[in-house]
């Protein structure tokens, strides 16, 4: 029911982008239209298509059914178009013919068909008729739905992923790697529990997230994509009572390989997806690094270490606060990496079940795949830019790291300590007007713990401690921010 006072809208499935009930098609489209090409209907179709064709011109090339003539190169490229050539008019012909049987593998084999025979009447007159009227009947031959439609799958994913996922994300850390190296000498100081803790440099609090992402990547980098194809439950059984003859494993193997996929043997109805499982989790991985990338940045935005650049002239903060310029690239990146991995939690677990020899819950998850994909596109998207569009607050960082002396009590304890076990004659390493049983720790902790500590305060313990000269002269030079060990040249890790 509409609001009151408000006509009800029709909207036009035709119509711009503002039309579209989901956000990907509509408004992230920029960043999600390229998965369209691998996952959408049309993409699938499409590759049913691709596989009944090349399983076709595979029939031929490797003679399996005898007395059938081998397709001429002129044939198998006739064949070939109609994938390659998916024009609107095949798309709606598709449509029309799955209204029809309503069975989505049915239909393309009804095109590839009417396709087939469509050549057949043009050579009619051909002096010397093509082999590929005979063809015809061998469509879809010894095939059940799920063989056409596991390897489309697989090779959709594999493209979605290989040609455009993967791409975004290599280049999200290849732009952070290139970040923490320039700000790797940059000291920041570190906050444990929110609370001041040993400086680090901004370059190696970025590494960190540059090296966890590296290692998602390359679980991901090494993904394998499988794919079966041996009938109605997997035991190739109206295969040998057809063509006896056919080592039908080779064949099998032989096929799927054909089309740069990993074969698997042993199967139900169903190609058993652990593969796509596998594929998802380890993208969810990527995806909750990428998160926790994402609300660092806004928290240390929020501090002031880094500024963020404006925006063009006319942009807008707030609707209220014009002084305002917000983390929305981060914020954007954390919400979208959510429904990301929401989407891609279900197909894990869904996934890995199928009832028995089969059941069709997978189709419709299958469906999603270009949507959890697509979340995590729009994030990436978004850190990218929000992290080109960040320049660290050097001088606030200095001056944040000038106001927390106390950090520099865990060297000077670890110094103290470190000299008690070097001098087997002291046995406190402290003056003597320190009590024998204040130890290191806890001399420190006296000095600091919820107090403002100065420069002069971390002096006067140095200088009270009996100390060796080269120790108690590294300590007195020791400030905030060259407090930081190793860190700008473990960014060179990277």
């Amino acid at each position: 029911m509409p609001t009151q006072g408000l006509p009800p809208f029709s909207a036009d499935p035709d119509a711009d982008r503002g039309w579209a009930l989901s956000p990907l098609d509509g408004r992230y489209r920029a960043q999600t239209h390229r998965l369209a090409n691998y996952l959408s209907e049309d993409a699938i179709n499409r590759l049913r298509i691709y596989i009944e064709v090349e399983w076709l011109v595979f029939i031929s090339t490797n003679d399996l059914v005898d007395g059938l003539p081998p397709l001429s190169a002129e044939d198998i490229a006739y064949l070939r178009s109609l994938p390659a050539d998916f024009t609107d008019d095949r798309r709606a012909r598709l449509a029309a013919l799955e209204a029809q049987t309503r069975h989505d593998v049915k239909a393309v084999e009804y095109l590839v068909r009417e396709h087939i025979l469509a050549h057949s009447s043009d050579e009619v007159e051909a002096a010397t008729p093509s082999a590929l009227d005979r063809y015809a009947e061998a469509v879809h031959l010894l095939c059940t739905s799920e063989d056409i439609n596991n390897l489309s799958v697989a090779l959709g994913v594999r493209g979605a992923v290989e040609d455009v996922w993967l791409p975004a994300a290599q280049g999200l850390v290849r732009g952070l790697s290139e970040m923490a190296q320039q700000l790797g000498d940059a000291p920041m100081l570190a906050r444990t529990h929110g609370q001041s803790a040993t400086p680090t440099t901004v370059g190696k609090e970025l590494g960190v997230f540059v090296w966890r992402l590296q290692r998602a990547l390359k679980r991901i980098e090494k993904a394998e994509y499988l794919g079966k194809f041996n009938g109605a439950t997997g035991t190739y059984s109206a295969h040998v009572v057809a063509l006896p003859n056919v080592d039908w494993l080779t064949t099998s193997r032989s096929f799927v390989q054909g089309l740069g996929l990993t074969w698997n043997p042993l199967t139900t109805q169903i190609e058993s997806h652990d593969w796509q499982s596998e594929l998802y989790s380890d993208i969810t991985r990527f995806n909750r690094i990428a998160h926790n990338l994402a609300t660092d940045m806004w928290t240390y935005i929020s501090l002031g270490y880094f500024k963020q650049e404006l925006a063009a002239q006319g942009s807008t903060g707030s609707s209220t606060m014009p002084h305002k310029v917000n983390p929305i690239r981060f914020e954007n990146a954390e919400s979208n990496l959510e429904l990301s991995n929401g989407v891609l939690d279900v197909l894990v677990q869904a996934l890995s079940t199928s009832r028995m020899q089969r059941d069709l819950s997978d189709s419709s998850t299958q469906r999603n795949i270009g949507v959890g994909l697509g979340y995590s596109l729009v994030a990436i998207d978004n850190l990218v830019r929000g992290l080109a569009g960040l320049t660290a607050n050097v001088s606030l960082l200095a001056e944040e790291l000038d106001a927390h002396w106390e950090v520099v009590s865990e060297a000077i304890q670890q110094g103290l300590r470190v000299a008690e076990l070097q001098d087997a004659q002291s046995s406190s390493g402290v003056a003597q007007d320190r009590e024998a049983t204040l130890g290191p720790y806890e001399l420190l902790k006296a000095a600091t713990r919820g107090r403002t500590v100065s420069q002069d305060d971390m002096l006067e313990v140095i200088n009270h401690a009996d100390l060796p000269d080269d120790l108690a002269e590294r300590l007195r030079n020791l400030t905030p921010a060259t407090y930081t060990g190793l860190a700008a040249r473990l960014v060179d890790l990277l």
